[in-house]
């Protein structure tokens, strides 16, 4: 097998199943020029695409922040301003918040610049300039080494680069595989690490929905929250200091009045997380058919057991409320992939694309050598690996939702420490673990845990692939009855659901070790870990390289024998551009969605004292004197508005830009019916869900009473 040859990707496909959507992709923004600029115009972007990167003067990617390593986020001021997601600034306002000021229930909102509030821990990243460099890492590769002696090569090289880099002593940078690692781009990156909290609104306009709107269309949500970046005097990054001034960025973005409308040009710019575009369609088959059906499942015991406790306990309802939250997010997503993937034959379209490159691979020589078996081989090592690939979910489903054996996995990682670096090891880890320990307890309930052990052992020992740990079940509860038996011995005599139980972190390792050995909870979890090590990982690890060797050798032979076809890298959390237009969508019969929703839509939801649903004294205010300020529009108050941009998971607080490059909306979630399209993007029913900037500002301006905030920003009042 050859490596990929570095040629241009952009392509037209002549076959309607091939051809590429002007809505589908994120995009490289160094490429913008060269691939994307003019379907871009043509779709209506009044900008060029320097306007959008460029390395010489700033551009649109100096004010798109990495937020935290796990979002995104924009500049919108001068003076270091940066709007992100409610959701993506969540765990700093819970940091901050107590039962005097409960940040999370009232929303805080900084007055002047010594009320903004550091968070320790907290970064944001620029991006500086990205640059090629497939062949310096490739550099020594040969096709006959294993994945195992790729990577370690392509690693070295890696390393040895970083220490050749041009760049300034504050920047950094590092190194991303992108086509199945047929091609390397280098990233240079600065991170300022003092960000403060500014401005966040209350839950009940920031998380308004909750659960119940989570992957929704329509939505009335107002996920957003302000931070500030603050510099040394320098403007360079330094740690935080009472010192360090408000950061003065390279850009900032400008702020559209206009709102949009229907057929409007959208560019969304942030860091999506994962995707897997090129999967062949023996893969998806199987995430339709086998995977996301046995996760969501087992999820739907899980929510059962859970709800069922927080009906009747209140208590209990606040410590397992973010857990069900948690266990809920992907388990409603999955869910809409499935009838997302089924709903536009995702498998079969997979199919007839596959039919038409295999054709064509036959029909030529050196193509049929290099590719003829690349897909058969594919589906060989998918359905090969299938028993071990659902072993694997079913074990990452049940085994962490027992929280007695997260537990166990803390006291075994003593027992580990202990056993590598004796007392010393120990004393380390030691106080990690009791203050894990601490968070833990604070947010568990052993009776709900009991049951959720009960209803999830079953599910380990009835699943027909989960035959590797009948040892377990015979060592500890031989017989049918055995899940009771082993549920009493596990809750009864073993001392790690104990808070009490401090013997279990003596002071003196040896004892602390002894102990924990010695305990029948945590002997359960080892063996149920070690089974699955020896049983599932080594084969599941061996066939994932086989797999990961022919998805690269198909992922280059696409791109030689499918020459018509625009290739864009999978998501891998580096900055990408997605555009598309603003547009309504008819999900199933007879169920037609507008674009837009509005403040009316808050209100009909409102069901006071709700959790999701209440709405407080002071915006029904607002809403009845139709108090808008300049935000309104004949009336009415804009909330949401959907789109036909490519986003997945990190896309969370990107900005979404109007033709003219300006902030119109930010950007928090997907419509159910599309959250398959980190698997298969479809036009008809994939639309990302964005904040309206109208919206924010009226909540800042209007609702908070922090103007001054607004008054930093740059507002573009022009007309169309």
């Amino acid at each position: 097998m050859r490596l990929l040859k570095l040629i241009p990707v952009l392509f037209l496909f002549s076959l309607s199943f091939l051809h590429t959507r002007a809505d589908e992709g994120m995009w490289l923004p160094l490429f913008l020029e060269q691939l994307n600029e003019k379907q871009m115009r043509s779709m209506g972007m009044k900008i060029t695409a320097k306007d959008i990167y460029n390395i010489n003067k700033g551009s649109l990617k100096d004010a798109i922040v990495s937020f935290g390593g796990f979002c995104t986020g924009e500049v919108i001021s001068n003076q270091g301003l940066v709007l992100t997601n409610h959701h993506c600034g969540f765990d700093a306002i819970q940091n901050h918040s107590t039962l005097e000021r409960n940040y999370i229930r009232d929303g805080f909102w900084a007055r002047n610049r010594q009320e903004e509030i550091p968070n320790p821990g907290l970064f944001v990243t620029f991006i500086i300039r990205i640059e090629e460099v497939t062949t310096q890492v490739l550099a020594g590769v040969t096709p006959a080494m294993n994945e195992r002696e790729r990577q370690s090569r392509a690693d070295q090289n890696i390393s040895a680069l970083r220490k050749q880099v041009p760049m300034e002593p504050y920047q950094d940078c590092f190194v991303r595989a992108f086509f199945e690692g047929n091609r390397y781009f280098l990233f240079v990156t600065e991170q300022y690490n003092d960000v403060r909290l500014v401005g966040a609104p209350p839950s009940s306009i920031g998380n308004f929905g909750k659960d119940t709107d989570n992957w929704m269309w329509p939505r009335h949500t107002g996920d957003f929250s302000l931070f500030r970046i603050y510099a040394g005097k320098d403007n360079k990054p330094a740690a935080y200091s009472p010192d360090n001034v408000p950061y003065v960025p390279r850009r900032s973005l400008a702020i559209s009045l206009q709102g949009v409308r229907e057929g409007d040009f959208t560019m969304v710019m942030g860091f999506p997380g994962r995707t897997t575009q090129y999967l062949p369609s023996v893969a998806v088959e199987q995430i339709v058919q086998v995977f996301d059906p046995l996760k969501i499942g087992i999820r739907d015991q899980v929510l059962a057991v859970m709800d069922g406790f927080m009906r009747r306990d209140e208590q209990v309802k606040i410590q397992y409320a973010a857990k069900y939250a948690s266990v809920s997010n992907a388990w409603k997503k999955w869910q809409g992939e499935v009838r997302g993937l089924t709903a536009t034959n995702a498998v079969q379209k997979k199919r007839n694309y596959e039919a038409v490159f295999q054709q064509r691979v036959e029909a030529r020589t050196e193509w049929k050598v290099l590719y003829g078996t690349v897909l058969a081989e594919l589906e060989q090592q998918h359905r090969a690996q299938l028993p071990y690939a659902h072993a694997r979910d079913v074990f990452n489903e049940t085994m962490p939702r027992i929280e007695l054996f997260t537990i166990a996995a803390q006291y075994h990682s003593l027992v580990n420490a202990f056993e590598q670096n004796g007392q010393t090891g120990y004393n380390r880890r030691r106080e990690q673990v009791r203050h894990r320990l601490e968070e833990l307890f604070k947010e568990l309930d052993l009776r709900v845990d009991r049951s959720l052990f009960q209803r999830l052992v079953q599910v380990l020992r009835s699943d027909p692939e989960m035959k590797f740990l009948q040892p377990a079940w015979e060592r500890f509860s031989p017989g049918e009855s055995g899940t009771v038996l082993l549920e009493a011995v596990v809750y009864e005599k073993s001392k790690l659901g104990r808070q009490q139980g401090t013997e279990l972190l003596d002071p003196e390792g040896r004892i602390a070790v002894e102990a924990i050995k010695q305990d029948p909870g945590y002997q359960l979890y080892l063996q149920l870990v070690q089974l699955y090590g020896a049983s599932v990982t080594p084969r599941l690890n061996e066939y994932q390289a086989a797999i990961n060797r022919l998805q690269r050798t198909y992922m280059q032979a696409q791109t030689e024998v499918m020459t018509e076809k625009i290739f864009y890298p999978d998501a891998n959390s580096t900055l990408r551009v997605t555009y598309g237009k603003v547009s309504s969508y008819q999900p199933r019969d007879a169920v037609q969605y507008s674009f837009m929703t509005y403040l009316d839509g808050v209100l009909e939801k409102y069901k006071p004292g709700d959790y999701e649903f209440d709405v407080d004294d002071r915006l029904q205010e607002l809403y009845r004197q139709k108090d808008y300020g300049l935000y309104g529009v004949k009336g009415r108050m804009p909330v949401c508005f959907i789109a036909m941009n490519h986003t997945t998971g990190g896309n969370s607080g990107s900005p979404a830009l109007d033709a003219r490059g300006n902030l119109v909306g930010l950007n928090f979630d997907r419509a159910w019916e599309g959250t398959m399209s980190d698997i298969n993007y479809d036009p008809s029913i994939c639309r990302n869900i964005m904040v309206d900037i109208r919206y924010i500002l009226f909540i800042i301006d209007k609702y908070a009473g922090a103007g001054h905030l607004v008054q930093e920003m740059n507002l573009v009042r022009k007309k169309r």
